[in-house]
């Protein structure tokens, strides 16, 4: 009998990915364990094996399409002695392919009858019908569908009528007076960048953190000199070769954040309606940017690696997690997340908490200010630090007491080789 191979779910929260590469074609052998295909989640593009042996006799999706469901047939393998003819049933399954042909639309009307369907929601709110090949048509043009008669059913837009209006051949309508009123772009044109699985993921989860977590913001300085001095001495002794590093103070800041959790442990939590809960663990997740956005590998039990560590751990999650090649486990279940823009010279910022998550802590540049030392002016090198928080689980107090801890940290680097 011929097997079905579903798009598999390669995270918890995974409800459709990109089918972003085949590397069998129809009427290849199959093994188990054989990699069939390339898979792009929100957050990395992962190798799906084989489970079954057979043929691969036909496939249902073809590479480069996206938004395919978890659990929709993507390929069909053949077992021993069958042939296509036996999986006719199973490549009419529904599996979502935006590269699919649509169903054949009806001849179109004459051009005086265009006009009369309804001026697709235009002076009736701000959602635009229309068929998925008539958007990427109007996409590719530049064309506002907003200003586009549909002769479709309901009056939804439909491939015919963006053909139209492109072609010239039927003018667009012209808004009506209760219609909002046209963006007005730059003489200079712009460049669409489509948005990929990943940065709708973040624009998803960060728009929800933001209205449904009430933030709240607490900032500190912390002095480097001691700090950078360390860093220095550490980095002229590291034995070259395998068994070599090279700190920085980003690693200083994830060893601290670390420590300070074990310390104040009701800040390594998150909020359910049930119940808080405080994790055991204490996996440090750390802001990454990528060409397609931001992603936050995990160091693990921090609180337990000391900074050499630390830092060659973070620098292979970083370099893996920017060519998308990070394992669903290694990016996920983090309990507090570091965001570090200081290497751009930003002084101070606020980020927002990355649920399930209670805290971020946003880290700024070390830069030299003047202080105050025994009742006299000095130069420091000072460095803000910003946790965001989420007030239904992290109390002001709570988040005080982490910020105390790690700055005593911060300005007295001894400790944390204690």
């Amino acid at each position: 009998m011929s097997i079905q191979v579903l798009m598999p779910a390669l995270s918890p929260t995974m409800t459709e990915g990109n089918l972003a590469k085949w590397h069998k074609k129809e009427g290849d052998a199959v093994e188990s364990g054989d990699v069939l295909c390339e898979i792009e989640t929100d957050k990395a593009t992962m190798e799906v094996e084989a489970v079954d042996e057979g043929v691969l006799g036909k496939i249902l999706v073809p590479e480069g399409s996206e938004g395919v469901l978890v659990n929709a047939p993507i390929a069909v393998i053949l077992e021993d002695g069958e042939s296509a003819a036996d999986i006719g049933d199973v490549a009419a399954a529904p599996a979502p392919a935006p590269a699919a042909a649509p169903a054949a639309e009806p001849a179109p009307p004459p051009p005086s009858q265009i006009a009369a369907p309804v001026a697709n929601a235009v002076g009736k709110g701000s959602r635009v019908f229309a068929s998925p090949l008539a958007r990427r048509i109007a996409e590719q043009a530049g064309l506002d569908l907003s200003g586009v008669a549909g002769s479709g059913p309901n009056g939804r837009i439909v491939k015919r009528d963006v053909e139209g209006v492109v072609s010239g051949g039927v003018p667009a309508i012209a808004p009506t007076a209760a219609a909002a009123p046209a963006v007005v772009e730059g003489t200079g044109g712009y460049t669409e960048v489509p948005n990929s699985t990943m940065r709708k993921i973040i624009a998803s989860r960060l728009l929800e953190s933001k209205q449904t977590v009430p933030h709240f913001y607490l900032s500190v300085d912390c002095q480097l000199d001691q700090l950078l001095s360390m860093r220095a001495k550490l980095n002229a002794a590291a034995p070259e070769g395998d068994g070599g590093y090279k700190i920085s103070v980003n690693d200083f800041v994830i060893r601290a954040t670390a420590l300070a959790l074990r310390q104040v442990p009701a800040a390594n939590a998150t909020w359910t309606d049930a119940a808080i809960r405080l994790f055991n663990d204490v996996d440090v997740s750390v802001a990454v940017a990528t060409p397609n956005g931001l992603i936050t590998p995990v160091v693990r039990r921090a609180d337990e690696k000391g900074l050499a560590r630390i830092s060659n751990e973070i620098k292979d999650l970083a370099a893996r997690g920017r060519d998308g090649k990070l394992m669903p486990e290694e990016y996920q279940g983090g309990g507090f997340t570091i965001s570090n823009l200081g290497m751009f010279g930003v002084k101070d910022f606020a980020a927002i908490i990355n649920p399930p998550q209670s805290c971020i802590l946003a880290v700024g540049a070390g830069e030299q200010r003047a202080v105050v030392k025994d009742g006299a002016l000095a130069v420091a090198t000072v460095m803000t630090c910003t946790l965001s928080v989420d007030h239904r689980s992290v109390d002001g107090a709570i988040g005080a007491q982490f910020l105390a801890a790690f700055k005593r940290m911060i300005e007295e680097p001894l400790t944390m080789m204690l």
